[in-house]
C-alpha cells in the first residue's frame, strides 16, 4: 500500500465527494457533513447559488486497489475522511478533461486511461463554512502505475488547509474499514465493479443532502 504525502485536497475537492457519510464502515454512516465536500475543485462558486459540475475518478492500479484522498475541515483537523480524486470543471472543459486535470493536480499522476462514466450522483452539504451543491460524475480510471504517489502538484490554498494525504486502498481493506468514505457505499460500489466489470450505462445514485 503506498502512502501520500498529501498538502491538500482539491478545491473544496478535500472535502469528500459526497453528502452525508459518517464513521463506521467505509461504506456509509452519519457522520460529519464536512467530508460531504470532497470532490469540490477550484472556484467553488457561490455555495447554493447553482449546481457545481463535478468530475471524479475511481483511479484502479494493477492490483484493483483504489487511490483515495484524505481530508479534514480546514478549521478542524479532527473533523477527517477519504474520498475519490476529483473537482468542478473549469471553462469550457469537459467532465473527461476536468477528470484527468484534477487527478494530475491532486496527485500527480497523468500515466492514467481514462474509462467510462460509472456512476451518477448529486449531493448538498456543508464544507468550509459554506453549503455545496454539486452533479457528480465518477469515471473508471486505470494505471500501472506502482511505485510511491507522486503526490499533490497544483493546490490552492483551501486545498492546501484541508488535505493531509493519499493511499491506496485494497476492496477488503475498504470493506473492513471504520473511517469515514465517500462516497458512503464506495466499498459496495467496487466491490460490484471488480466482480462485474464496469455498467452498460451509469448508475444513479440516490441523492446525498447533509
Amino acid at each position: 500500500m503506498t502512502s501520500g504525502t498529501g498538502s491538500g485536497a482539491g478545491d473544496t475537492g478535500s472535502a469528500p465527494g459526497g453528502t452525508g457519510g459518517g464513521t463506521g464502515s467505509a461504506e456509509g454512516g452519519t457522520g460529519s457533513a464536512a467530508g460531504a465536500a470532497a470532490g469540490a475543485s477550484g472556484d467553488a462558486g457561490e455555495a447554493g447559488d447553482v449546481v457545481r459540475q463535478v468530475a471524479r475518478v475511481i483511479l484502479l492500479d494493477p492490483d484493483d486497489r483504489v487511490l483515495l484522498m484524505h481530508g479534514h475541515e480546514p478549521d478542524d483537523p479532527t473533523d477527517t475522511w477519504w474520498f475519490t480524486p476529483g473537482g468542478g470543471l473549469e471553462g469550457d472543459e469537459t467532465r473527461a478533461q476536468a477528470a484527468l486535470r484534477e487527478l494530475a493536480e491532486e496527485t500527480g499522476l497523468t500515466d492514467v486511461e481514462l474509462g467510462p462514466v460509472l456512476w451518477r450522483r448529486h449531493c448538498s452539504f456543508p464544507f468550509a463554512g459554506r453549503r455545496w451543491d454539486q452533479d457528480e460524475w465518477y469515471y473508471l480510471a486505470r494505471t500501472r502505475h506502482t511505485g510511491p504517489v507522486p503526490g499533490p502538484q497544483a493546490l490552492t490554498p483551501l486545498e492546501t488547509r484541508s488535505l493531509s494525504g493519499l493511499r491506496w486502498w485494497t476492496s477488503a481493506e475498504l470493506s473492513a474499514a471504520h473511517e469515514t468514505v465517500y462516497p458512503i457505499r464506495l466499498a459496495e460500489l467496487l466491490r460490484t465493479l471488480l466482480d462485474e466489470g464496469p455498467p452498460s450505462t451509469p448508475v444513479v445514485l440516490a441523492p446525498e443532502i447533509v
